[in-house]
């Protein structure tokens, strides 16, 4: 497979990289593609030094998939240009998530709905990958009718200028900010830009994604999303209100047979997932399972996952896997 990485010279593209090693993807021919004061830089993928080249050159190339992390507006513009050339694109940004025309997957819930006419492939928020993982069994088997999410969001979800002011504030130094005020010690209920609604981006985001992942609009989503100093990934906090009743222990069942899930939850040894331990792997870590009190048929849980990995790179390089199992490309 000739594999164009779009983006690669960011963090979520030097992470593809990486798990595209990890996972013995069948690339045959790799092209870094970044923008234009990254052309000539070189890239290290499995022991050899690459090329960075411009998009309109790797347009040009034809490569069979091109994986896409360099923001939505690169995303409108340039991938319409890869697919019209026959190339499918795997797309990370939100530029396509909600276009009704595109298919908006991960793998272990939506993946059967691609097919070869789907040139452009859009890749779900990291808040919402994660979230969704843990909610599609629960769903299937108990319905749900209502969730209240708040996220606890990693710094490097926003990028390497996030991660270089909160080393700059360990340090006590001055330097570019990423946020409209410091992030170390501090917490910012404030993820994307705000709507006319009061809501930010972010918390629309997981709103209408998991209505178009799910299939379904009756599921209610309220969402906050936080930004706080941490490195290794989200954590989320999930209420969920179903419309039949569930016991806890099919409930942990439910979450450790589904692939990609692993259930952590035991209050007697302090077991319970973390960002310090999710860091640099790709499942979803579960755990805080128990009943709400409050309301009936309703259940309070703890998400946590690296967004650099199973919230974007990994799930990216999934939908490519299908593709190439599925004989979609």
């Amino acid at each position: 497979m000739r594999i164009a990485v779009v983006g690669a010279t960011g963090m979520v593209g030097q992470v593809m990289l990486q798990v595209l090693a990890e996972r013995n993807f069948p690339v045959t021919e790799l092209y870094p593609v970044a923008s234009e004061r990254s052309i000539g830089k070189k890239i290290e993928f499995q022991g050899k030094d690459y090329e960075v080249i411009g998009l309109q050159e790797a347009v040009d190339i034809k490569p069979d998939i091109a994986l896409f992390s360099a923001g939505g507006e690169t995303s409108l513009e340039w991938a319409p240009k890869f697919a019209e050339n026959g190339t499918t694109v795997v797309d990370n940004s939100s530029a396509w998530r909600m276009d009704e025309t595109k298919k908006l997957v991960i793998p272990e819930i939506n993946a059967s709905e691609l097919t070869k006419e789907d040139k452009i492939i859009a890749n779900p928020n990291c808040s919402t990958i994660q979230l969704l993982m843990a909610l599609k069994p629960l769903h299937d088997a108990f319905k749900i009718k209502r969730v209240i999410v708040s996220t606890y969001q990693s710094i490097t979800g926003t990028g390497v200028k996030a991660v270089e002011q909160l080393e700059n504030e360990y340090r006590d130094e001055k330097g570019e900010m990423a946020y409209p005020y410091p992030i170390h010690k501090n917490a910012l209920p404030h993820c994307d830009v705000f709507e006319e609604n009061g809501y930010t981006k972010e918390e629309m985001k997981l709103t209408k994604e998991t209505k178009k992942i799910l299939g379904d609009d009756s599921v209610l989503v309220s969402a906050t999303a936080i930004r706080i100093p941490v490195v290794g990934g989200h954590s989320e906090s999930v209420n969920i209100e179903f419309e039949n009743d569930f016991d806890e222990a099919e409930v942990r069942k439910i979450l450790s047979e589904f692939p990609g899930v692993s259930v952590q939850d035991n209050p007697v040894t302090n077991t319970y997932p973390m960002p310090i331990y999710a860091e640099g792997k790709d499942d979803v870590f579960v755990g805080r399972i128990r009943r709400d009190y409050s309301q009936p048929k309703s259940l309070n849980m703890w998400v946590v996952a690296d967004n650099l990995r199973k919230g974007a790179a990994t799930n990216t390089i999934q939908i490519a896997e299908y593709l190439i199992a599925n004989k979609l490309v």
